[in-house]
């Protein structure tokens, strides 16, 4: 598929897919919606010092590089694993903006992740574990994986990716989630605030970054 990039309103780097007519990020600013949802909702809700971290769509690798530069700034130890089918390559990735628009002091480690091996878990001073499989959720499976504190669903919206929102995904991505654990995403849709309580989660709408009205965030009650 054809990928063209794209700023947003934040001045930040976004992909736009043509065939799905669908962005990576939000076009009212990628950072800033990074931010809101998967930092501020998700990785800082929790009081922990210890985190296993589940990413759902690598992507751009916006949230694992802001997942990495908060760990540090909270002394925060995290194990990080992401999926990812469709990885961009090097002409890509090597453009995005997100360094230097934020901790531009940590530049190095966004090239670290995307350059590190897929399928191979390395080790980011300070206290950052980090694995990226390239993967299909659809077929992978977590039998050797941890179970998640923290659980970042980012995958495209339902309407352009609906194999990714059935009841019966949400519910496998659910079981890999300790008593406790929580859940963030974007999509604030009933029928996947439905499937995640189903799951064991209490879920709650929150509102959203700038262009999004609200989100979900769930914690695992049973």
């Amino acid at each position: 598929m054809k990928r063209v990039l794209m700023i947003t309103e934040d001045g930040s780097h976004t992909i736009f897919i043509p065939e799905m007519d669908e962005h990576y990020h939000s076009v009212h600013g990628a950072i800033q919606e990074s931010l809101h949802i998967y930092i501020e909702q998700g990785l800082l809700q929790t009081t922990k010092t210890e985190l296993s971290v589940l990413e759902i769509g690598f992507g751009t690798g916006l949230n694992a590089y802001l997942s990495y530069c908060y760990s540090q700034k909270k002394n925060i130890s995290v194990n990080y694993i992401c999926l990812e089918k469709y990885p961009l390559n090097e002409a890509e990735y090597s453009v995005l903006n997100y360094p230097t628009a934020i901790f531009p002091e940590y530049s190095s480690i966004f090239n670290l992740i995307h350059k590190s091996e897929w399928n191979e878990t390395i080790e980011i001073p300070k206290n950052f574990n980090f694995k990226k499989n390239k993967a299909d959720l659809l077929t992978f499976q977590f039998d050797e994986t941890p179970q998640f504190d923290l659980v970042y669903y980012d995958a495209f919206a339902p309407g352009k990716q609906p194999e990714m929102w059935t009841d019966r995904l949400l519910h496998k991505v659910a079981s890999t989630v300790k008593p406790d654990g929580i859940i963030v995403t974007y999509c604030a849709k009933g029928a996947v605030r439905r499937a995640f309580s189903d799951a064991g989660f209490t879920m709650e709408r929150i509102p959203g970054p700038p262009g999004k009205k609200e989100i979900l965030r769930g914690k695992k009650t049973f």
